[in-house]
């Protein structure tokens, strides 16, 4: 059963209660996804006359076609919905989250004889997970504090009663250098095993104060048994818990677990500070850049922010705290902003982070655009240019037989393609096949009307095309004004104004591979163009009953070629022309095909 659609007409239909909201445009693609306490009341807020918008949501209520919806007990539950269906349905006008999948994590197998590996991919029945790590280098770390605190195999050995008791496998070199108690010969009990498997589980948890304990009577037992060697062991195994410790960030033991979200908020970005606490001590950290793309209060993404920061971290918290003066329940946990002690010290720590995020964004930011593209200045010393050629426009002809010559022009700016600047070109004064007159005429039609020049003028084709472009530019009396220069496909040669021989770059160089995109650009839009023109004018030159011009050219424009349209189904037909003119076509199609 298909969800039912209204359109901004029908808002008064919808219902008043909590649940989500989704907005489609005219190519039935979901645009926007919100979670509101009422579902009337809040898409109602979009469509109100009168009512003022930014910028952004204004333009995205302008694309919105119909709205469908989907109503749940409570908020909880619309944001976890909300939050599931952005990130499957990536809308544009949402801001995405992603939900961390590939941080690492250590994971304590369910075997008889468990391992500790790192995983980055969850699955519950393999074992019990920890984390996730922020980053390899810091689970590698905590991997290797736990190698040196206790001792558990690496092997992947099936240790099942009958395969040890028959003596299938021997010990390795772990078991001989003390990092295994070799339970593949039975030279340590399954008991015994899950004992120091529960002491690694407790220290993943951070609690410290159980495994010290254990270490601690481990090391007296030692002593009294005047086993000093022994004992030597487990002292420095004390000493290794309690440098761990140290950098573990232990706040308070009595805070519990807590999450904390600091969020700093400029017109464009949110810049995110997150901790997740355990038993008092921060075991993950994560800051983030947020773009926002409604111009979105930082108050509003609050609980969408706080959602996926949780799912990130597998936390179950029953608090979260922000810095953002924001008071409210969301199902199994509260959203609070602390005024004083170790919870505003908490704060201020995930505040910091968010500073330093920001910080490090801008200036990235600035150093990006202050860089120069390294290419074009390549390009620039490799054609002996002024200056790096930011804007560049690429120009080449199609024609077959001189039938339908068109001309196109593509344009780079900062090395990369700024396609609202294409051109196209039909040749209106060149009769038949002539390449260097067509490039005569696009190049003249171009900067005739043409007042800010580009940096470089690149001519698909060989010295005669590059003539016919500099005749262009000299009748204009621009030339001299902007390099211009011209690629050959047979050998990649460069040929330059009133040069005879040509250039000939590195083939492995990033200026050649440049021109190169340039070219193959030029020639794909120019290609595209002609096959278009063609199928246009076949198409018309058809006498189809009942179908006249002005069908044609909207069948055109909407689904692109004549191919398109021949293969199109009759429904698709339908909603570009109607029922009973498609039914013409398709039966047309149908007996052309018989």
């Amino acid at each position: 059963m298909e969800t039912p659609r209204y359109t901004p007409s029908d808002i008064q239909h919808l219902p008043t209660l909590p649940g989500i909201y989704l907005f489609y445009n005219h190519k039935e693609e979901v645009i926007y996804v919100g979670k509101a306490k009422n579902i009337k009341k809040r898409v109602s807020d979009y469509f109100t006359a009168g009512k003022v918008h930014n910028l952004k949501t204004a333009r995205m209520v302008t694309h919105v076609v119909s709205i469908a919806y989907t109503a749940v007990h409570s908020e909880y539950e619309a944001l976890l919905l909300e939050n599931n269906l952005i990130k499957a349905l990536q809308p544009r006008y949402n801001i995405l989250l992603k939900d961390g999948k590939t941080y690492p994590y250590l994971c304590i197998t369910n075997d008889r004889f468990p391992k500790v590996i790192i995983t980055r991919k969850t699955v519950p029945p393999l074992g019990k997970y920890y984390g996730p790590f922020t980053s390899s280098y810091a689970i590698k770390q905590t991997l290797e504090v736990v190698k040196k605190l206790f001792t558990f195999r690496t092997c992947n050995y099936n240790l099942s009663v009958e395969n040890i008791t028959k003596k299938k496998f021997k010990v390795c070199l772990d078991y001989h250098l003390g990092h295994c108690k070799g339970p593949c010969q039975a030279f340590q009990d399954a008991i015994d095993y899950q004992r120091e498997i529960e002491q690694i589980e407790d220290l993943l948890k951070n609690n410290f104060a159980s495994v010290k304990k254990a270490f601690k009577e481990q090391m007296l037992a030692a002593s009294k048994q005047l086993d000093y060697k022994q004992a030597q062991r487990f002292k420095e195994k004390l000493i290794l818990l309690d440098q761990y410790q140290a950098k573990s960030l232990v706040i308070n033991p009595l805070v519990g677990d807590l999450d904390v979200v600091a969020i700093i908020s400029d017109q464009n970005h949110l810049f995110v500070g997150y901790l997740h606490i355990k038993q008092g001590a921060v075991s993950f950290t994560q800051h983030r850049v947020v773009t926002k793309k409604l111009e979105e209060e930082a108050a509003d993404l609050v609980p969408l922010v706080v959602c996926a920061l949780r799912f990130c971290s597998g936390s179950s918290a029953p608090e979260v705290l922000v810095n953002l003066p924001l008071n409210l329940a969301i199902g199994p946990f509260s959203i609070t902003m602390p005024k004083i002690g170790d919870k505003r010290k908490l704060v201020a720590l995930a505040l910091q982070n968010a500073l330093l995020c920001k910080k490090d964004f801008l200036h990235q930011k600035s150093n990006f655009q202050a860089k120069p593209n390294l290419t074009l200045v390549t390009l620039q010393h490799d054609l002996k240019l002024k200056a790096p050629p930011d804007w560049i426009e690429c120009f080449d002809n199609s024609n077959i037989q001189g039938d339908h010559p068109v001309a196109a022009m593509v344009c780079f700016k900062d090395g990369k393609p700024s396609k609202k600047d294409y051109r196209h070109y039909h040749i209106k004064t060149v009769v038949g096949s002539n390449d260097c007159a067509s490039m005569h005429e696009v190049i003249k039609r171009r900067y005739s009307q043409q007042a800010t020049l580009p940096d470089l003028i690149v001519i698909d084709g060989g010295k005669g095309q590059l003539n016919a472009a500099i005749q262009a530019l000299q009748e204009l009396g621009i030339y001299g004004k902007v390099a211009i220069i011209s690629i050959a496909k047979r050998l990649e040669e460069l040929y330059f104004p009133h040069d005879p021989f040509p250039l000939y770059l590195n083939k492995q160089s990033s200026s050649l591979r440049l021109l190169q995109q340039l070219r193959n650009e030029a020639h794909r839009f120019a290609i595209t163009f002609h096959r278009n023109q063609r199928s246009k004018s076949t198409f018309q030159s058809l006498a189809i009953p009942g179908i006249g011009a002005k069908t044609l050219d909207k069948l055109l424009q909407q689904l692109g070629s004549y191919k398109t349209i021949q293969s199109s189904s009759l429904a698709t037909l339908t909603t570009v022309i109607g029922p009973s003119k498609a039914k013409l076509l398709h039966d047309y199609f149908l007996t052309q095909i018989k």
